[in-house]
């Protein structure tokens, strides 16, 4: 019986430090964008597009690809 329980808690163990692991995968891809004005970095993610994209529908503007 100390045996079973002894591997049940390695289990368990091992299932706390790889959780975090399998869940990050699901995530959204996201880039980190310059913006000169206020001089730093942000995250562009699908938020940031759906703004973006109706910023450029009501200035006529051309969409261009963030990422470069």
């Amino acid at each position: 019986m100390h045996c079973a329980s002894r591997y049940l808690s390695s289990l368990l163990l091992a299932v706390a430090f790889l959780a975090p692991a399998l869940t990050t995968g699901c995530a959204t891809r996201t880039y980190r964008v310059y913006d000169p004005y206020y001089n730093d970095y942000h995250r562009w993610d699908n938020h940031e597009t759906v703004y973006y994209r109706q910023w450029v529908v009501e200035n006529h503007r051309n969409d261009r690809d963030f990422r470069r």
